[in-house]
């Protein structure tokens, strides 16, 4: 029972996190996080949904350009440094710390620079197309305008693939891993025209929009358009 309710707990907070981020997105109030001070009970819930939403906490920064806030930087970094992958750490779960810690050396002049050792995505490369979507979709933040990562270029070298499983998540009525999947495809070359991405994320946003993980990627893919990058 306090595991559920220790579960249900981190749910919420990630469920807040994320409608900050998304508040932010769209040119409202800032992302929010509770300051570091916090009691040992909410710091440790605090810090956790940021390693859940991983680099995301801090897109409104990198998107939009805006200097970050000092006391959510402050958490950032302590969830990056408190959350480091242990040695049988599973890939996605590697590349969510190397994007956060990239996202954290961008932001942070006082952390050292220089370019962090990429994880391999070897695992990509024999994937099939559904487990290709699950594991890009999991790795949405890595759907950056720019990005040059193996993650990044394994999905640039599969945009049909990942269009198939837009589709299938898309029927399957899960909506999380489309808008993460449809947030790869707006980066992505070669995506077929017949696809009609652009409606359908606003399709998954009006399905799974009450969810603010799912409306974070739609308005993170949206960004992406408005930068340049076509659909």
């Amino acid at each position: 029972m306090e595991q559920s309710g220790t579960s249900t707990l981190l749910q919420g907070a990630v469920q807040d996190l994320a409608s900050g981020v998304v508040s932010a997105l769209r040119g409202g109030d800032h992302a929010h996080v509770p300051p570091d001070g916090a009691d040992g009970e909410a710091a440790s819930l605090t810090l956790a949904a940021v390693r859940v939403v991983g680099a995301d906490t801090l897109l409104p920064e990198i998107l939009l350009h805006t200097p970050p806030d000092p006391v959510r930087l402050a958490v950032f970094r302590k969830a990056v440094e408190a959350f480091p992958p242990g040695p049988d750490a599973a890939p996605t779960v590697r590349w969510s710390h190397w994007a956060m810690a990239r996202t954290l050396r961008t932001l942070d002049p006082s952390v050292p620079q220089g370019p962090a050792a990429h994880p391999d995505a070897d695992w990509l490369d024999g994937a099939d197309w559904r487990l290709l979507t699950h594991q890009l979709a999991v790795l949405a933040p890595l759907a950056l305008p720019g990005e040059d990562c193996a993650v990044a270029r394994a999905a640039a070298h599969r945009p049909v693939d990942v269009a198939r499983g837009f589709v299938r998540a898309v029927r399957r009525r899960d909506w999380r891993q489309a808008a993460g999947a449809g947030r790869w495809l707006t980066l992505l070359p070669g995506v077929p025209d017949t696809l009609g991405l652009a409606s359908g994320l606003d399709f998954v946003e009006l399905m799974g929009g009450q969810d603010p993980v799912v409306s974070l990627h739609v308005q993170a893919a949206r960004l992406a358009r408005t930068a340049g990058v076509p659909v």
